[in-house]
C-alpha cells in the first residue's frame, strides 16, 4: 500500500464582481419619460430620443433596354439628411458576371439584400453549372423583399443580359413585386424625369443613344433634387461583356 497522503487543494480566492446598478438607482434625465441612459453615456440629454436619422441613398438610378443589352445609370449622392455622407458612391451592384441591380432607399437595407443574393445566386450558378439568367436573380431579389417588406425600404432595378431572353430589366419597387420593363427609373430624383423619358424613349435604340438619354435624365434629375448629385454612373451589358463609365459633375449634358 502507498504512503502518500492526498493533499488538499487551496481554496481559490473568490473575486468580486461588479455589478451593474439597477436601473433604479441610476438618476433619471429630466424630461425623458423613464428612458433608461448609462452613466458616461455619450448622447446629450437633447438627443437621446431622437437618433441618428439612417444613411438614405436619396437617389436617381434608371436602366433601359436597347437593341443588343442594356444601359443603366445612377447619381453618386449618398445623405443622412441633409449632409452628404458620400458624393461619390456606387449604386450599380454587381451580382453576377452580366447581372447587375441598381440600388435605392436605405443603404443599408439595399447592401444587406444584394449581399444575400450574390450568396445565392452564386450557389445556384455552381449547382446548374452555367450563367444564371436575369430572371432569376430578379427572383431572389422579389422574394426577399417582398418576404420581409414590412422592415425594408429598398427600391431596386435589376438589369442585365443573358442568353436566354438578352437584355432585360426588372423593376422591385418597394413593397416586393416583380415588374419586367422596357425601362424602369427610381428613387427621390425619378419623378422629375418621368415625362422626359416617355417623351424620348423609345424600343430599338442604339447602344449611343440609350447612353445619350440615361445621362440626359439623370443630369436633368440631379439638377432638380437635392438628394441627387456627384457624377453619373453608367454599365451597358451586352453579349460582349460589361462597359462601366464615369461622366464627372463639369461635364455634364444638363447643368442648373
Amino acid at each position: 500500500s502507498s504512503n502518500t497522503s492526498l493533499v488538499e487543494p487551496r481554496p481559490r480566492p473568490i473575486q468580486r464582481m461588479e455589478v451593474i446598478a439597477p436601473r433604479s438607482h441610476v438618476p433619471s434625465m429630466a424630461g425623458q419619460s423613464g428612458k433608461h441612459v448609462e452613466p458616461g453615456c455619450p448622447y446629450r440629454s437633447d438627443d437621446i430620443m431622437s437618433p441618428e436619422q439612417a444613411v438614405s441613398t436619396g437617389t436617381t438610378v434608371m436602366a433601359m433596354c436597347y437593341d443588343g443589352g442594356v444601359v443603366m445609370a445612377a447619381d453618386s449622392r449618398t445623405s443622412t439628411g441633409t449632409y452628404v455622407a458620400n458624393r461619390a458612391s456606387r449604386k450599380i451592384s454587381k451580382v453576377h458576371d452580366k447581372i447587375f441591380v441598381c440600388r435605392c432607399g436605405s443603404a443599408a437595407d439595399t447592401q444587406a439584400l444584394t449581399g444575400m443574393v450574390i450568396n445565392y445566386l452564386g450557389q445556384h450558378a455552381i449547382e446548374i453549372g452555367n450563367m444564371p439568367t436575369v430572371n432569376t436573380a430578379a427572383n431572389l431579389f422579389k422574394v426577399i423583399a417582398y418576404n420581409n417588406k414590412d422592415n425594408l425600404s429598398a427600391g431596386l432595378i435589376v438589369a442585365g443580359w443573358d442568353e436566354k431572353l438578352g437584355g432585360q430589366v426588372y423593376s422591385i419597387p418597394l413593397g416586393g413585386s416583380l415588374h419586367r420593363v422596357p425601362i424602369a427609373c427610381d428613387g427621390s430624383g425619378s419623378g422629375y424625369i418621368g415625362g422626359l423619358l416617355d417623351a424620348e424613349y423609345r424600343p430599338g435604340m442604339t447602344k449611343a443613344e440609350a447612353l445619350a438619354l440615361c445621362r440626359k435624365a439623370v443630369a436633368h434629375a440631379m439638377s432638380r433634387d437635392s438628394s441627387s448629385g456627384g457624377v453619373i454612373r453608367t454599365l451597358v451589358v451586352s453579349k460582349d461583356g460589361v462597359e462601366e463609365d464615369c461622366l464627372e459633375g463639369n461635364k455634364l449634358p444638363y447643368g442648373p
